[in-house]
């Protein structure tokens, strides 16, 4: 059943007070917020290329807390291993039996910080929990929950000692985005409480976890209309098409979009996906996924004016309401 007008109202009223909660730990980013949203919705998971200091920390915490949720922070090291991330088993001497220890993977919102740090073998510890919502050890499968969103991090201008991130794991990040510095004027807010130095401790939860699921279970019944789903496919097949691109939108990605793309649209009050739904995701849902051409980017094109291209190729249907 498709969602209704009324409970496009309500998602949109609810979603708001959401970023406004998160908003008051994490000034004047209302936008990055929004999407950081919208990927915990659409059940996805986010990548933030961003300078130290930026406030992603806070903004994990803050979310976590706007859901009544729990938060943790992996710092990635080349020394840590995947054990250290999804947990162990520990023979228990008293009782005779296998335990397992859950590690810091089980929450709400993982902040995976500085991911490039660590070894391919731990960052592919993440794999099966971003893909499945479960973590599978000496057999047996536990679940993490819902909702579930591992925000990571790289740092774009330190990258002595990191290991670049393979394409199959970048394609399992539903957005990469930029947090980016604030402006001057929020500067100066911040600075004027910078005492207080976890803002988010004192935020009050909007909504509780089981919401967060009813949330997500609802955007996605918003309607898509035969005509935006093969817009979204046209597009991404010119990716592939390109002569930049060795590598263009994969399917999964073509999927991501349209899962997120309901979220947006519901965000926004609307029961039905739009055409400039897609436009306004098509660049931190898919520029990440392609693998450019080395002539190409020798020559200075970037994966986000692949996107814009394509975009640019393909004629955009009118966009119509659902009956």
């Amino acid at each position: 059943m498709s969602m209704t007008p009324e409970q496009a109202a309500w998602f949109r009223e609810t979603f708001t007070r959401l970023v406004d909660n998160v908003d008051l730990a994490l000034l004047g980013k209302r936008e990055v917020v929004g999407l950081v949203l919208a990927a915990m919705l659409a059940e996805g998971h986010v990548l933030l290329e961003d300078a130290p200091g930026t406030g992603k920390t806070s903004l994990a915490k803050a979310l976590a807390a706007s859901v009544q949720g729990t938060s943790t922070r992996i710092q990635f090291t080349p020394d840590l291993l995947p054990s250290d991330v999804t947990g162990v088993t520990i023979y228990d001497q008293q009782n005779h039996r296998f335990e397992f220890h859950r590690g810091p993977v089980f929450a709400s919102i993982v902040l995976a910080d500085e991911i490039n740090r660590a070894s391919p073998k731990t960052q592919s510890a993440l794999l099966e929990v971003m893909e499945e919502s479960r973590v599978t050890v000496d057999g047996t499968a536990h679940e993490v929950g819902r909702p579930f969103l591992v925000i990571a991090t790289q740092n774009p201008i330190e990258q002595s000692g990191t290991y670049k991130l393979p394409e199959a794991q970048l394609d399992r990040f539903m957005l990469k985005i930029s947090i980016g510095y604030p402006t001057l004027a929020v500067t100066e807010r911040i600075l004027v409480g910078a005492v207080d130095r976890n803002p988010s401790a004192n935020l009050e939860p909007v909504i509780t976890t089981h919401a967060v699921a009813d949330m997500a279970d609802l955007a996605a019944s918003v309607h898509v209309d035969p005509a935006v789903a093969r817009y979204a496919a046209q597009i991404v097949e010119a990716t592939r098409a390109s002569d930049d691109t060795r590598l263009g939108v994969s399917v999964r990605g073509a999927i991501s979009m349209i899962r997120v793309a309901k979220v947006y649209a519901a965000a926004q009050g609307r029961h039905f996906v739009i055409p400039d739904d897609i436009k306004t995701l098509a660049v931190p849902v898919w520029a990440h996924r392609l693998v450019l051409d080395p002539e190409a980017e020798f020559a200075g094109t970037t994966a986000e004016t692949v996107v814009q291209r394509a975009l640019a190729a393909v004629e955009a249907p009118l966009a119509r309401a659902a009956s």
